[in-house]
């Protein structure tokens, strides 16, 4: 177990008996957290727009801690009954039920008006077996891992593949409660032995007295009805409803327990999802990175390639490098000057210079050549050396993003060490080929449209 688990569970023994100031200090500093995340002002308005679901569930829980709203979350097979538990508890149809495996297909939420002080919202979870499982029970574990009391509903004894199931949602560390639902299709006597037997399977994960029966939505019963001329008919009569000893119960929790587990659970919930964010941002960052520096790699192995001038190609080569350079510190929150993306530019062509010296004076020989042929030989050297100004586009690139990844630093080994690794990384005679074949694309393209 976890570090956290055996904490958790320690704060469960003590009975959760943390001070209230220092819980509205736990609330108050997830909040915090939550708030930079928001205010980020180094993140650019791009990155926002890609991670927009994330931000939202980030503002989600940030109104959820400043409004001090509990969540309770329903998990359980299809067709146990988990819908109609809820709508029993919040009063009102909320919830869709049905005979039809797969009625619940995605996460829906109410409030509890009964509970409304607390600022309960119920959550209703799609079954654990229904078809695309895996995907479905990856979302009941993503709530459960967000919720703050949750309720393991079962129609009968546990199968394994349910005591598989709870054991995931009980590593989540949250209050658990085992609920027979359907208890009306049972005996008094049989349901006592079955509610035993619960509780023997469920004994490492919940609490005996979380072990509970209830019956949210019974069936109908058979009754013997006398007509008024002394006949009798057998008619189907509605059954109440028995839901009180859970609401007793989840009540108990919610009085002792419910500011405990809404500042414990929305502490832990903000720093599992600012990690989360954080790598979300860094693969964002990467991938709009990696658009971005495709879409410089072409229009410079392109202008490169149909630039007849001698050496003036590489003038824009540059410029573009450094527009680059300025394009991806933005990306990485940690804007540029033009001077200090010069700098940062000058620094790696040194070192690419210092490495690739020969590779270099070929692509000077190719722009001259361009201009002494009077364009003869551009068909034949254009190509190339686009391709290799695509590649030498691709190299800034990589080592400035390595740069800016390490906050504007080369690193304790230097720019040297970065520019050799990457020079190693990449397979040159592949993105060559690459890049002809693109810039040829894009040139013959050009010409049937001239």
């Amino acid at each position: 177990m976890s570090r956290f688990g055996h904490w958790w569970r320690g704060r469960r023994a003590a009975r959760f008996a943390t001070p209230a100031a220092a819980l509205d200090e736990l609330s108050a500093q997830a909040a915090d957290s939550l708030r930079a995340l928001l205010d980020d002002p180094k993140v650019p308005d791009e990155l926002r727009r890609e991670l927009a679901l994330d931000y939202a569930e980030v503002a989600e829980l940030l109104a959820r801690i400043e409004q001090g709203r509990l969540h309770l979350a329903a998990f359980g097979r299809v067709s146990v009954g988990k819908s109609s538990l809820l709508n029993a508890l919040a009063g009102e149809v909320h919830f869709a039920t049905g005979v039809l495996h797969g009625t619940t297909t995605t996460r829906a939420q109410a409030g509890w008006q009964e509970t409304e002080s607390h600022g309960v919202i119920l959550i209703d979870t799609p079954g654990i077996n229904e078809l695309s499982g895996e995907d479905r029970e990856a979302l009941a574990l993503q709530v459960a891992s967000r919720s703050d009391l949750l309720l393991f509903v079962v129609d009968g004894d546990m199968t394994s593949y349910e005591r598989d199931a709870l054991r995931a949602v009980a590593a989540q560390h949250r209050p658990l409660l085992l609920v027979l639902n359907k208890a009306d299709r049972y005996t008094t006597t049989d349901r006592q032995l079955l509610l035993q037997r619960l509780r023997e399977h469920v004994v490492e994960w919940v609490a005996p007295e979380n072990v509970l029966a209830v019956s949210a939505h019974p069936a109908p019963e058979h009754v013997l009805r006398v007509l008024h001329d002394g006949t009798e008919e057998l008619v189907l009569r509605a059954r109440a409803m028995d839901i009180s000893e859970l609401k007793q119960r989840i009540f108990a929790i919610l009085d002792k327990e419910g500011k405990t587990l809404t500042a414990l659970n929305a502490a832990l919930f903000a720093g599992q999802l600012s990690d989360a964010l954080g790598q979300r941002l860094l693969a964002a960052r990467a991938d709009v990175a990696a658009r971005t520096t495709h879409s410089y790699c072409l229009a410079k192995g392109v202008a490169v390639a149909l630039n007849p001038v001698p050496v003036a190609d590489l003038l824009a080569a540059a410029s573009l490098d450094l527009a680059l350079v300025m394009h991806l510190a933005r990306i990485y929150g940690l804007p540029l000057t033009r001077r200090e993306a010069g700098q940062v530019l000058g620094t790696i062509t040194a070192q690419l210079v210092a490495l690739m010296g020969a590779i270099w004076g070929v692509h000077l020989v190719a722009s001259a050549l361009k201009g002494l042929s009077a364009g003869l030989s551009t068909a034949l050297t254009a190509g190339a050396q686009g391709a290799l100004a695509w590649y030498a586009t691709l190299l800034v690139a990589r080592a400035s993003e390595r740069y800016l990844a390490q906050g504007k630093s080369w690193g304790e080994m230097g720019p040297k060490r970065v520019v050799e690794d990457i020079l190693a990384q990449l397979d040159r005679d592949s993105i060559l080929r690459e890049a002809r074949a693109e810039i040829s694309r894009r040139l013959y393209e050009r010409n049937s449209a001239n």
